[in-house]
């Protein structure tokens, strides 16, 4: 097979479509237009002769010959990085990151404001998300999501666990009793997500264990189903962790109601292979290792 001339900037390009599965992010990223991403591809499938791309559900994929050219392309980012000096060995770029409100509440943002302070030229963009998304949408690195990601196009591990509790305030507990059994719960108002927006198994999975409850207030943040409870209209089935904090809030029959759920961390095997990538996922797992109990639902008050 003839190969032409390939301009480094069309491997780059390649690259960072590789990254994000989209044109217009890797558009973004590299501060040009979208024709131009278009049009360098094009010239590097001309040199190589063949695609390099194929187009999918979740955006833009590798074919063999692609992942060939990528392995180039980052051969020669490698190098690059090489050539710094050890002065200048911090990390640099932007890790996009997906996870869900309590997670990025409690995991994210103290993993981002270390690791920035330490390399002002790392950023962190943050999409809290309530439902799982495709790791190429918006050209995310790591998704955090409640249950095994399905894709086989992503690196997935199991970062850890946390617990779902039944939580009552005080005023309410003071009003309408502390239930004393699982019977106790029936008719009782239920404070936990809008069911019919729920696209992880897992949560629906967890209500659908408790005895027939009267939805009394429904929300797709979990911060605000914190809130609710707090303020009196109803039991929350909240995460450990979130409520935990406060003291107005008790959690009632925990032996009786405990589910345990996972969280799983997802990387695209192209944003794996990226310095600032890694040393994220990193910080995030040392983050997660620290907090265990917490998360786990063991921590006394």
């Amino acid at each position: 097979m003839h190969i032409g001339e390939v301009d480094p900037s069309d491997l780059v390009t390649l690259l960072t479509v590789a990254r994000t599965g989209r044109f217009t992010v890797a558009a973004d990223l590299l501060e040009i237009s979208h024709t131009t991403v278009s049009r360098r591809i094009a010239a590097l499938e001309r040199a190589l002769g063949g695609r390099v791309l194929i187009r999918d559900a979740g955006g833009w994929s590798l074919t063999d010959l692609g992942r060939t050219a990528v392995g180039a392309a980052e051969e020669i980012e490698a190098t690059l990085a090489h050539l710094r000096t050890d002065a200048d060995d911090a990390l640099r770029g932007t890790v996009r990151i997906a996870a869900t409100e309590g997670f990025s509440a409690r995991v994210v943002i103290p993993v981002a404001a270390e690791l920035e302070r330490r390399n002002p030229q790392l950023s962190v963009d943050l999409m809290v998300v309530t439902r799982a998304v495709p790791s190429a949408y918006s050209g995310i690195d790591i998704e955090i999501v409640v249950e095994r990601p399905t894709s086989h196009d992503v690196e997935a591990s199991v970062l850890g666990t946390y617990r779902l509790g039944l939580y009552g305030s005080s005023s309410y507990l003071a009003e309408s009793g502390t239930p004393a059994g699982r019977d106790d719960l029936i008719g009782r108002p239920l404070i936990y997500f809008i069911g019919s927006m729920l696209t992880i198994d897992a949560l629906d999975v967890a209500k659908s264990g408790l005895p027939p409850m009267t939805d009394r207030f429904r929300s797709t943040s979990v911060q605000v189903q914190v809130d609710a409870t707090r303020a009196g209209i109803g039991i929350g089935l909240l995460p450990c962790f979130l409520a935990d904090e406060h003291d107005d809030l008790t959690r009632v029959l925990a032996d009786e109601v405990d589910v345990e759920m996972s969280y799983w961390m997802a990387i695209r095997p192209e944003a794996a292979r990226r310095r600032e990538v890694a040393a994220v996922a990193d910080a995030l797992r040392d983050r997660i290792r620290a907090i265990g109990p917490e998360l786990s639902g063991y921590q006394v008050r």
